[in-house]
């Protein structure tokens, strides 16, 4: 699929943390903060437009770990853990395949406890297995994990390698942690095995097995109506492989449905930049994929460069309905992934379409979409969008809701604010900051309606060198109002090594992102709150 030129990209995060006073409705138990992945957290009441600046905010310290952090950092609040009391705890999975839960604020600065699933002699997968060299030099853990904070359970999927006799296995699992502890529960892990009928490559006999080495998980986890959903992709687009989507019953672990998206072709991937899948409060799961043969119109079953919808039946997880651009075989040809994107489902709008999902794509393109009708294919137009909008670069990621406006940064390119105006994107505003060589996925925090923040990291191009992850802050309310970012005092708040995709997540007054085995922490400096 290529999340860059012809290649998929896989993303360190580093973590940063502003420091404030306990907030026990704080929490982030999925990636963006919810399953319609609008990116904002609508209760800081502790960082605002004012105090967000070079001269009251800055880095504080940084916390340790093993392994490179792809995955989201996740925040719930008011955590009892046996024998060291309640905390505000950060989650932190690392693709040395380990679990961390942190004291959000570095009291202390040891974990509270972590979880390794390296046992009888596994390791992580090394990247030369994987033949990608943008994740190196270990493959872990990738996906955001998601938590369900009523049954206090942390759902992680984990890749790993072992050697038996000179012969190597691959494997990914299922893990259930308990949010306190770290402990395995539910009877968990549970191995990912999964077979489709089909012709596709790689298949034997008319049918697919999923292979655990070719198939990567990129995209976080989503939990919604019970049910915890996996995606995958691949590593650099190293076949045979094909984009699969599976439901495991959140209680028990049990696998409950299978939908493999190019059953007699192959690619197809769910990639997103390290976004999630979304859903609605029906249950509808929404995912894009990139590359690929499209040929539903025709009667065929495989779904490249497309926006599915998709519900479980009883045992089947079945396309509910589709969009497709009309020049999918025109992407697929020159890698211009409309799944480079993760989709955005906006809160209920007035009009003819209250039901709205926005994508971007690789092409690059926004897509404005009713999701109760998403228009299937037209071959001529993409007249069955609600709304098409050029963008400069293409988009790698997703994009963040707040107060009727929606926050996209496509590659080389100003964040940029597009007004939700009788359902359609009016552009209103950019930041004074571009970036140079790539895109990223923007965060928002308000208190409510009032005092929005735009968040987002700058980290390196699929190409470029290393360098540090730099963290900026603009004004919601007027992206041209830059507030903050972390070069403006380098020698105090440089952050980590960057990776790619890093997505910041705020809580109780903390922003975090990510970097190269560290998790930087950032907030209001001593004496400055």
């Amino acid at each position: 699929m290529g999340l860059l030129g012809s290649k998929k990209l896989l993303a360190c995060t580093v973590i940063v943390v502003f420091t404030f006073g306990r907030n026990a409705s704080a929490q982030m138990t999925t990636a963006q903060y919810d399953n319609a992945r609008t990116g904002a957290n609508l209760n800081e009441t502790k960082l605002t437009p004012r105090n967000v600046n070079p001269q009251r905010f800055g880095k504080l310290f940084a916390l340790k770990v093993d392994g490179d952090v792809y995955a989201q950092p996740l925040f719930l609040a008011g955590i009892q853990i046996p024998g060291k009391g309640r905390h505000d705890v950060v989650f932190v999975a690392t693709e040395h395949d380990t679990v961390y839960a942190f004291d959000a604020y570095g009291n202390p600065s040891t974990p509270l406890w972590q979880t390794s699933f390296l046992k009888d002699g596994a390791t992580p997968v090394p990247g030369r297995d994987a033949e990608c060299f943008f994740m190196q030099p270990e493959v872990g853990i990738t996906s955001t994990p998601v938590i369900d904070a009523k049954s206090g359970t942390l759902y992680v999927l984990a890749r790993t390698k072992t050697v038996k006799v000179f012969e190597s296995e691959y494997h990914q699992h299922l893990h259930a942690l308990d949010i306190a502890t770290g402990t395995e529960k539910l009877g968990g892990p549970v191995e990912i095995h999964a077979a489709a009928h089909g012709k596709g490559a790689g298949s034997t006999g008319n049918k697919l097995a999923f292979e655990p080495l070719k198939e990567n998980p990129r995209a976080g986890l989503l939990l919604s109506n019970g049910l915890v959903y996996l995606t995958w992709g691949s590593s650099c687009d190293i076949g045979p492989y094909h984009g699969w989507i599976m439901a495991y019953d959140a209680g028990s672990l049990k696998q409950r449905a299978v939908f493999n998206t190019s059953p007699d072709a192959d690619s197809s991937g769910i990639w997103a930049a390290d976004t999630s899948p979304a859903a609605d409060r029906d249950g509808n799961v929404f995912v894009a994929t990139g590359n690929g043969t499209f040929d539903v119109a025709k009667g065929g079953r495989d779904y490249g460069d497309t926006l599915l919808k998709l519900r479980v039946e009883g045992p089947l997880l079945k396309p509910a309905d589709y969009f497709t651009p009309f020049n999918a075989d025109e992407l697929n040809a020159k890698d211009h992934d409309l799944g480079s994107g993760g989709p955005m489902l906006l809160p209920d709008q007035p009009g003819p379409h209250p039901h709205l999902a926005v994508i971007g794509g690789k092409g690059p393109m926004i897509y404005l979409v009713d999701r109760d009708r998403l228009g299937h294919y037209q071959p001529s137009n993409n007249s069955h969008a609600v709304q098409t909008i050029p963008t400069s670069g293409g988009i790698y990621g997703s994009m963040a809701y707040w107060n009727r406006n929606v926050y996209v940064l496509s590659d080389k390119d100003s964040v940029r604010d597009f007004e939700v105006k009788d359902g359609k994107l009016v552009f209103k505003a950019a930041s004074s900051f571009k970036f140079a060589d790539h895109a990223a996925t923007p965060a928002v925090s308000a208190n409510g309606s009032k005092d929005g923040i735009v968040w987002v990291v700058s980290s390196k191009g699929w190409n470029s060198p290393d360098r540090q992850a730099v963290l900026y802050a603009a004004d919601a309310s007027n992206l041209a109002h830059e507030l903050y970012d972390s070069n403006q005092n380098a020698a105090r708040d440089g952050a980590g090594t960057a990776c790619r995709f890093n997505i910041p997540t705020i809580a109780n007054g903390h922003v975090y992102i990510g970097a190269k085995r560290e998790v930087d922490v950032y907030g209001l400096l001593p004496g400055k709150r």
